[in-house]
């Protein structure tokens, strides 16, 4: 299993769909709900990338 799950936008930011799917896949990995997300955001202020430990993430 990979040590984290990111999700980057098709078209460069992403969208409320994809992060949807994001949350689901966490979800079903059995990511702890307490783990801190991270994010990358374009100048915009819109989300271009985000991540996620699969593991318990105390950092």
């Amino acid at each position: 299993m990979p040590a984290a799950i990111r999700f980057t936008g098709d078209n460069k930011d992403l969208t409320l769909d994809e992060l949807a799917e994001f949350v689901d896949t966490a979800r079903k990995a059995g990511v702890p709900g307490d783990n801190p997300v991270r994010a990358e955001l374009s100048m915009s202020r819109k989300i271009k990338t985000i991540e996620v430990a699969t593991d318990v993430d105390r950092s």
